[in-house]
């Protein structure tokens, strides 16, 4: 057997430089290059490979571990799971920083491999500079955290244990049904120890990923159910766009006039405009999805993981004999809801369903007159929110309206967190798939901007729109940088509505006064933060920082800004000043939040009980 001898972190390297994937008879480069920030755990060992012997791999340069695995699943996001970046830094807090990041991969079924660097594994130094020392298991370090947020987890403590390792890595990676984040601990030592490897384990490898199609028995159960539906609501998740089945779907609705419900990660699965198009479902629902879905007897999950949002925390579906068929390539999601599985490909599982019911002439008891005037409606309801005008000032969704009617239908827009999710779900108009970017599965803030870098560096031919709250900004937004040193423009839609109003108004919609969430000054009188609001100058920061910047206070302005931050080279910030309090909310949705029982506020005491009442009334699936 020939050999080559390599450093563990040198043979790493040139691994995950010989993955590819294949999709449909497309083979398509699985790893892209290493993103990272080097320490003492892993500069000498995978910089050095880096630096030395990376192959066709590009490393990026991150300026926040966190930030850094929000781009990777952006990317990955982006590109249908198609290609990923790895992601490396030191051990300990650098290690640590990861760990926020790689849930909100995992729990959005998005490939990351992490790579950290670990304690020293022949102890030598013991203990080194950032090693826990955990005095009851000493085997445990800070990478032992990624162990509940990985779909994959393993410690390389030997350079041949690799051999089984990186494979394993992989298979996790590439498979759609188990994907997420995938963490190899790397003990510094290690990565610096070498070992004689077979030339074998670094020849190209093909990962084939076959769509699964459903079994026949399964098949036949689903089609037995929906013979019986006269109102079934499909509800489009995001596993109708990663396989790549928006076509698939648009067909299937059409077929048998069944109107389409979309998740926040479904979102843009069909053309806004089209006549089955219901909008969002749930919480963040629209009028026309959240009635559609109350009196629904079936509804028909396409790739979806039935959040709280989309459910309405199980209380949206209101038709005393609703059952649910759930179509996705992960058994996991697909039992859900005590739902008839039809576990497969979305695109495959779509397409044999179509020709089953097609066999047995099914049509859904909708008339189509009912479907346009809720459309109707909810579109009169969308425009008249785009052109609210506020004497106070500008207001949330005139903002959205005036971005909406400014930017390219082929633009990708990026969010995560606050209220603009909910107000982007409802009232965004996405023309074309992947245009809607919005990572709401952790609806982790400091997503953005990160993820706008992601998705910009996934699409370099699309303008990429990074919406973000002024808190969410400040929490993170080292990516910017990060852009500008790659010279992978974004534009970030500031909206500064002075702290983080979407919890301020769940706070008061419950009993409170407001506390703790607006970004004041401590007053002397009251020894709250009940102050003014801190006056902060968000546009003069990004200059600080090499970016362009602009301030819009109007619909008019915002409409000019978006204009000149086009014909700008380099990453621009537009800071949108708004209204607290204009968001959406309503639409026929509920979301379940613990309410305290006892409280010295009668407020509080009675919104408990409201709360009790709206769960006792909804059934537990």
């Amino acid at each position: 057997m020939e050999t080559v001898r390599l450093t563990m972190a040198q043979a790493l390297l040139r691994f995950l430089d010989a993955q590819y994937v294949s999709v449909d008879g497309v083979e398509t480069k699985f790893v892209q290059g290493v993103m990272g920030i080097f320490g003492h755990g892993n500069v000498t060992g995978l910089g050095e490979a880096l630096e030395r012997s990376a192959g066709s791999l590009v490393f990026i340069q991150g300026k926040n571990e966190q930030g850094i695995v929000h781009a990777a699943a952006a990317y990955a996001k982006q590109s249908n799971r198609k290609r990923i970046f790895a992601c490396t830094t030191s051990i300990g807090p650098g290690a640590l920083n990861m760990v926020t990041a790689a849930a909100t991969a995992t729990v959005n079924r998005i490939p990351v491999l992490l790579l950290p660097g670990d304690n020293f594994a022949s102890r030598q130094p013991d203990p080194v500079l950032q090693q826990l020392e955990v005095t009851s298991d000493y085997t445990i370090s800070a990478t032992d955290p990624f162990k509940p947020v990985s779909k994959y987890w393993d410690r390389i403590v030997r350079p041949e244990q690799l051999l089984t390792a990186a494979p394993q890595a992989m298979r996790v990676l590439a498979d759609p049904a188990e994907t997420g984040a995938v963490t190899l601990a790397l003990p510094q030592d290690v990565q610096a120890e070498a070992y004689d490897y077979p030339l074998s384990f670094f020849e190209k490898k093909v990962h084939y990923l076959d769509r699964r199609p459903p079994s026949p028995t399964a098949l036949q159960r689903a089609i037995e159910l929906a013979q019986g539906k006269r109102k079934p609501l499909i509800i489009a998740g995001g596993g109708v766009l990663y396989a790549e089945a928006t076509a698939e779907l648009a067909a299937f609705a059409e077929a048998f006039n069944i109107p389409v419900a979309e998740t926040q990660a479904g979102k843009s699965s069909l053309p806004w405009n089209h006549p089955l198009n219901v909008g969002a479902v749930g919480v963040t629902g629209t009028l026309a999805a959240n009635l559609l879905a109350r009196d629904a007897d079936l509804i028909i999950g396409v790739g979806t993981r039935y959040s709280d949002f989309t459910t309405s925390s199980k209380s949206a579906f209101g038709h005393p004999d609703v059952q649910f068929l759930n179509i996705n390539v992960c058994a996991f999601d697909s039992s859900k809801l005590n739902g008839v599985a039809l576990t497969a490909d979305a695109r495959e599982g779509v397409k044999a369903l179509q020709a089953g019911l097609s066999a047995v002439s099914y049509r859904s008891g909708y008339d189509e007159a009912e479907i346009k005037a809720l459309r109707k409606q909810w579109e009169d309801e969308v425009d008249r929110l785009y052109a609210e005008e506020h004497e106070a000032g500008f207001s949330q969704t005139r903002a959205l309206g005036a971005i909406q009617e400014a930017i390219d239908s082929s633009a990708v827009v990026v969010c995560a967190a606050g209220s603009l999710p909910g107000d982007l779900h409802r009232l965004w108009r996405p023309a074309q798939p992947k245009t809607y970017h919005m990572e709401y599965g952790f609806s982790c803030m400091g997503y953005e901007i990160s993820g706008a870098f992601g998705a910009a560096l996934a699409e370099p031919n699309r303008d990429v729109y990074a919406i973000v709250g002024d808190g969410s900004y400040l929490m993170l937004h080292s990516e910017l940088v990060t852009s500008l040193q790659e010279g992978c423009k974004i534009t970030i839609l500031l909206f500064d509505n002075h702290g983080f109003q979407c919890i301020h108004n769940l706070q008061r919609g419950h009993g409170s006064d407001g506390f703790g969430n607006e970004f004041r000054y401590r007053s002397q009188e009251t020894g709250r933060l009940t102050g003014g609001y801190l006056p902060i100058d968000f546009a003069a920061h990004a200059r600080s920082l090499g970016a362009k910047a602009y301030r819009a206070e109007n619909a008019e302005q915002l409409a000019e800004a978006i204009r000149q931050a086009r014909g700008e080279t380099v990453t621009t910030l537009i800071e949108i000043p708004v209204l607290a309090g204009t968001n959406t909310s309503g639409y026929e949705s509920w979301w379940n939040v613990g309410v305290p029982q006892v409280s010295v506020s009668e407020k509080v005491v009675k919104a408990g009980v409201e709360m009790q009442e709206r769960i006792s009334a909804v059934s537990l699936r």
